[in-house]
C-alpha cells in the first residue's frame, strides 16, 4: 500500500524544494512512493560451511565478505539477508545491498563471511547474481499547491525543464515540527488536476533511488504523530527497526538546533537495553537529550556530538547503570576485515576524550 500520510493540523506535511537555488515547488499532505524496496545486490556462495548456527532470514544492517587470501579489501552488503539455503548443492544465497565498491574486480575466490559480531561461514567461490534492473515507482504528490516557478516549467512543458534535478522533500511531523529532509533527484513524468482543491494538481515524479525502505515504514508512522514523550520507545524492538529508528532519529537531529547544557551537568544512561549496536547509540542520545535523542551514530560521530552543538558541553558525568548488558553484548565486535575490537571500551574511550567522566554501575 502507497503512503498517503494527511496531516490533521491544517498545515501540509510535504515541501518540495530545489536545493540549488531554494524555492519552494510546491506543498502538499500526501504523497505516494515514499516507501519503496531498495535494489538488492545477489550471491550465490559455492561449497557453504557454516560457523556456529550460521545466517537464517535477515542477516544483519552490515554483513561483510572477506576475501581469504588476504590482499584485497573486504566489501560490504547492507540490510542482508538469506534468500534460500540450497542443501543439494551446498551454496547459500545472500542478497543485500551493495556498497559503492562491490566485490574486487574479477574476483570469485574465496571468501570468508561475518556481520559484525561473529564469523558466519565461508564458501570456495562465489557468482554475483545482477538484480533485475526495474525501474522504482514514480513519487506523487496529492493535491499539491504549485508554487510559481513549478508553474513555469509545467508551462514550458520540455524535457530540459522537466528535469528538476536535485530536490529535497521536506517532512514535517503532525505538530508542524521538521522531521526530515529526503534529498533526490527527480523529473517531472506527468500532472493532472487534482480531486483535493480547486488549483491543486497531482505531480508525478520519476525518481532514482529510494527514499524509505519499507521495512522503515512503522517506524516513520510512528514518528510522523511526532517525537516520543518517554525514552525507550525503542527498546522492544529488533536491531533491524532500531537501526530504522536511529537513522531517522539521526536525520531529524540534523534539521534542527540544540541548546547545550553547561559544563558539569549530570546524567544518566539506563543501559538495561544495549544488547546491540544501535541501542548503544539510542541510550546515549536520550541520556543527553532526553526522549529521542541523538548523540551519535557510530563513533566517529559520537566523538563529533563530544565537541559541542549537540546538547553537551564538557566537562560532565555520566552514570551508566546496568553497563554489564553492553559489556557483554559489544565487547567481541569484529572490523570489516574480521578483527576482533572492543566496541564499548572503544565508546568509553571517545566519552572520556570528550570531558565524559563516566561511572559504571
Amino acid at each position: 500500500m502507497d503512503e498517503e500520510d494527511r496531516d490533521h493540523r491544517g498545515h501540509s506535511r510535504f515541501t518540495l524544494t530545489d536545493t540549488e537555488h531554494g524555492h519552494t515547488w510546491g506543498v502538499c499532505s500526501v504523497v505516494d512512493g515514499l516507501f519503496t524496496e531498495p535494489a538488492r545486490g545477489t550471491y550465490e556462495l559455492f561449497g557453504w560451511v557454516p560457523e556456529g548456527a550460521g545466517p537464517h532470514g535477515w542477516v544483519g544492517p552490515r554483513v561483510w565478505l572477506v576475501p581469504e587470501d588476504g590482499t584485497l579489501d573486504p566489501w560490504l552488503l547492507g540490510d542482508a539477508e538469506t534468500l534460500w539455503p540450497l542443501p543439494k548443492t551446498g551454496s547459500l544465497v545472500l542478497a543485500g545491498e551493495d556498497d559503492y565498491e562491490g566485490p574486487p574486480e574479477g574476483y570469485r575466490g574465496p571468501v570468508r563471511v561475518h556481520d559484525g559480531h561473529r564469523w558466519l561461514g565461508s564458501c570456495r567461490e562465489f557468482t554475483r547474481v545482477l538484480p533485475t534492473v526495474q525501474a522504482l515507482p514514480p513519487l506523487v504528490l496529492r493535491g499539491l499547491a504549485p508554487g510559481d516557478e513549478l508553474r513555469e516549467v509545467l508551462a514550458k512543458g520540455t524535457r530540459k525543464a522537466l528535469d528538476l534535478e536535485e530536490v529535497a522533500l521536506e517532512i514535517k511531523d503532525d505538530r508542524g515540527d521538521p522531521l526530515v529532509d529526503c534529498i533526490l533527484w527527480a523529473k517531472v513524468e506527468t500532472w493532472r488536476p487534482s480531486p483535493h482543491g480547486t488549483g491543486l494538481i497531482d505531480l508525478e515524479l520519476g525518481r532514482y533511488h529510494t527514499l524509505v525502505p519499507e521495512h522503515a515504514r512503522p517506524i516513520w508512522e510512528r514518528w510522523f504523530t511526532g517525537p516520543p514523550e518517554a525514552p525507550a520507545a525503542w527498546t522492544g524492538m529488533c536491531t533491524r527497526k532500531r537501526g530504522a529508528w536511529l537513522d531517522l532519529v539521526r536525520q531529524r537531529a540534523c534539521r534542527r538546533t540544540h541548546h547545550d547544557r553547561a559544563a558539569g551537568h549530570a546524567y544518566e544512561l539506563d543501559g538495561r537495553n544495549i544488547t546491540d549496536e544501535p541501542g548503544l547509540y539510542l541510550a546515549l542520545g536520550e541520556a543527553v537529550n532526553g526522549p529521542g535523542g541523538y548523540f551519535g551514530g557510530c563513533l566517529d560521530a559520537l566523538d563529533d556530538c563530544m565537541g559541542g552543538t549537540f546538547g553537551y558541553t564538557a566537562p560532565a558525568t555520566l552514570l551508566w547503570r546496568n553497563a554489564g548488558t553492553a559489556r557483554a553484548h559489544l565487547s567481541q565486535r569484529l572490523t570489516p576485515n574480521g578483527q576482533r575490537y572492543d566496541l564499548f571500551a572503544e565508546a568509553l574511550q571517545v566519552l572520556a576524550e570528550g570531558g565524559m567522566n563516566v561511572t559504571l554501575a
